[in-house]
């Protein structure tokens, strides 16, 4: 890139000496749990189902392949169920060095549900994941990406280090958990251009526009946002879903793209939970999130609660 892009200025980072940037490549293990939270009725579709299972049975083991060649620790999102239906695999990932995070028990629908369901459904993917792989997760990636405004309090109340489900900002960064609380999480934000998803998924009556994209594209696209993420001196988030990008070309496209980032000059190429760490040692500030109320749209008009930003009290 021959112009510096230019940087987040409201979530000021430093990263370790002898880095200037950041970058986690992160898998969400989805397997069969998406769509059958989607529709449950999706079970009696073997095809679907098989579509689903390549991604455990074929692409997680030729993924930990090119990790391991790459030499790079990649960081997987896996929901309660996938590692219950799938512990060999699991336990495959631990064996390779990899961090294991939440991802929800059956990638649940998030949007607008209470905090008790919710509630149960981290302690129910919590448990799965330690009685399968003796894991006690640090990381959450909330399913399609849906936190709610108290999902933050249920996983500071169970000891989560950081989240990497909002798409406000391009590096790490601390946030309370509530107006009042006086405990935060790290914020490793995501975006739609980094997922897989939104360039490769189709399944007929499920997802997708039936336009499935060229790896070569995607590798350029990736590729590009790597190099401004790189130049700014921020945070590269890729979002791959293994039934998807551990295909055969996608995934020569994908070791092809982390050669690449691995070859940028100071880039630190390491797992969420390392770079949660560091940005919770390593930032002072916390940020809170603005709040938007509509109590009778349109007539009662709405309000607006901005976000700020505090500084920690002098010791």
């Amino acid at each position: 890139m021959h112009q510096p892009a230019v940087a987040d200025t409201l979530h000021p980072i430093t990263w370790p000496q002898g880095f200037t940037a950041a970058a986690s490549f992160t898998f969400d293990v989805d397997a069969e749990s998406c769509t059958i939270a989607h529709d449950p009725a999706s079970t009696r579709r073997m095809s679907l189902m098989s579509h689903q299972s390549y991604g455990p049975r074929i692409a997680v083991p030729r993924l930990l392949t090119i990790l391991q060649r790459q030499d790079v620790q990649a960081t997987f999102f896996i929901p309660g169920f996938t590692a219950e239906s799938y512990p060999d695999v699991v336990r495959q990932i631990v064996d390779g060095g990899h961090e294991v995070a939440h991802h929800g028990y059956l990638h649940e629908p998030m949007q607008g549900i209470d905090a008790a369901t919710e509630a149960r459904y981290i302690d129910r993917g919590l448990e799965a994941l330690f009685n399968v792989a003796g894991v006690r997760p640090v990381g959450y990636r909330a399913p399609w990406w849906e936190l709610n405004w108290h999902s933050p309090q249920l996983l500071a109340d169970r000891g989560f280090l950081y989240d990497s489900s909002l798409l406000d900002g391009d590096a790490p960064y601390r946030f309370e958990v509530a107006a009042g609380d006086s405990r935060d999480l790290v914020e490793i934000p995501v975006d739609w251009a980094l997922d897989d998803w939104e360039q490769y998924a189709f399944y007929p009556g499920v997802t997708g526009s039936g336009v499935i994209e060229s790896p070569a594209k995607v590798l350029e696209m990736w590729w590009l946002e790597a190099q401004a993420h790189h130049s700014q001196g921020s945070c590269f988030v890729l979002t791959n879903h293994p039934f998807i990008s551990g295909r055969p070309s996608k995934a020569v496209a994908l070791e092809q793209l982390i050669e690449r980032v691995k070859g940028l000059d100071g880039m630190w190429v390491t797992t969420m939970q390392r770079i949660a760490e560091h940005t919770k040692v390593s930032v002072t500030e916390v940020h809170s999130h603005a709040r938007i109320a509509v109590p009778a749209f349109p007539d009662a008009g709405a309000t607006f609660v901005p976000a700020r930003v505090r500084q920690p009290a002098p010791l």
